[in-house]
């Protein structure tokens, strides 16, 4: 089949990777790519956030299957176009997007349909925001309502830094601290069937020791040999399934990746938030493991027919995500710098580490890789245990050269040395 992917990250470059190696695919296409991308499929210089545009390339290619990587164009409805074109789409609608698009959408659904998450309130007055802040006192937890690239949400024992936050969103969900350990689950959904993959483990903070901002992930690992064996049965049962069911019943059934963000607290498991899409860097870690071909699974989802997908098999080794972002991420990142060493990681560390990219592009004449963004690049690597794998992506990012680029040298430490 000819598969078309919309985005230019990481996580499009981990789907575009895993979807290169699989024997269904006769044809692979990205709109727009990046440097990396261009390695495995043909670019489009095509705007992922304009729908109609989207149908048109996908109709031109003759693609039987487009996916839909980021959130913004989910919530901006270039799914839908897609679908009108007669072309399957893995990818919700921008109305069951909202379950990212919109914090307080998502709470709503959750209290429809019984999901264990934390009490919130939706404030628009500053008067609201003050009375919230008092009642759940520090640590302070507000999100932006809206989509914000990852870095919408605060949490901080600062009340004036929580309420300026707030002031600048317009409309956000202040809600209590939840304590514990966090995890990512994903889940493959036609809107009926749900079919979960293996839970992750990202690192929202910029520095060691999760100090630092907040960013849109520093890295990844998986599996979580700390968690409960029965987590994805649990989280199946209570979250991912009567979340599915509650958005069918509305009438805007959500197909595509259902992605649950959870606090494993004292009180049990806790819904933080939901996202639409495959989340970044999770991805990197949880498509390396995959041992099912990409495509079909996909597809069966994007075509209403998941009930009839087999058992997904897993591969035995354990996987560790690094991210290489650029100087002063993530306030306002430098670009424009080469970005060199990536031959020497292909000719020394492949297959069981190498390079996703995420912010790059190629310069004018081709010759050198630059940096385009605030994460420059993914340095995934494969072992079999977390601790083969963390010597194996800080080996490869080690061979990688980007003046000022920075990286958190604790990603999965804890979890390999337990």
């Amino acid at each position: 089949m000819k598969v078309l992917v919309i985005g230019g990250g990481a996580r499009e470059h981990a789907l575009c990777r895993s979807l290169s190696l699989d024997p269904d695919v006769t044809a692979l296409h990205c709109a727009p790519g990046n440097a990396g991308i261009a390695e495995v499929a043909q670019l489009h210089a095509v705007d992922a956030m304009d729908g109609a545009a989207v149908a048109r390339l996908a109709t031109e290619l003759e693609a039987r299957l487009v996916v839909v990587g980021p959130e913004a164009p989910l919530v901006a409805g270039v799914a839908d176009a897609v679908r009108d074109a007669g072309i399957a789409c893995f990818g919700p609608s921008a109305e069951a997007a909202r379950l990212e698009g919109s914090k307080a959408f998502a709470k709503d659904v959750m209290a429809a349909a019984g999901v264990p998450t934390g009490r919130s309130y939706v404030c628009t007055t500053p008067e609201e925001i003050d009375k919230a802040l008092d009642a759940f006192g520090a640590p302070f937890v507000v999100k932006d309502d809206g989509l914000a690239a990852g870095k919408g949400v605060v949490v901080t024992d600062d009340i004036a830094a929580a309420r300026e936050h707030a002031l600048a969103c317009g409309r956000v969900v202040i809600e209590e601290f939840l304590d514990g350990p966090e995890v990512s689950l994903f889940a493959v959904t036609d809107g009926r069937t749900v079919l979960p993959l293996r839970p992750a483990q990202d690192f929202k903070r910029a520095l060691d020791g999760d100090e630092g901002p907040n960013t849109g992930g520093m890295g990844a690992y998986s599996p979580l040999p700390w968690a409960d064996p029965k987590l994805v049965d649990e989280v199946m049962e209570t979250v991912l399934q009567p979340t599915v069911d509650e958005l069918r019943r509305r009438g805007t059934p959500f197909a595509g990746l259902l992605y649950a963000g959870l606090a494993i607290t004292g009180r049990g498991v806790r819904v933080i938030e939901f996202n639409a899409r495959f989340g970044d860097p999770e991805t990197q870690v949880v498509l390396a493991r995959l041992r099912t071909p990409l495509a079909g699974v996909l597809l069966a989802a994007a075509e209403g027919r998941l009930a009839d997908q087999p058992s997904l098999a897993w591969r035995d080794d354990a996987a560790v995500t690094v991210v290489v972002a650029s100087h002063n991420y993530p306030g306002t990142p430098r670009t424009g710098d080469p970005i060199e060493g990536l031959a020497d990681v292909v000719a020394q560390d492949a297959p069981h580490a190498y390079v996703l990219h995420a912010g790059t592009r190629l310069a004018d004449d081709n010759s050198t890789v630059l940096s385009a963004g605030g994460r420059v690049l993914s340095v995934t690597a494969t072992g079999k245990d977390l601790g083969q794998a963390r010597e194996r992506a800080y080996a490869a990012v080690d061979r990688i050269r980007l003046d000022g680029s920075q990286h958190r040298t604790d990603i999965a430490r804890e979890a390999a040395e337990a």
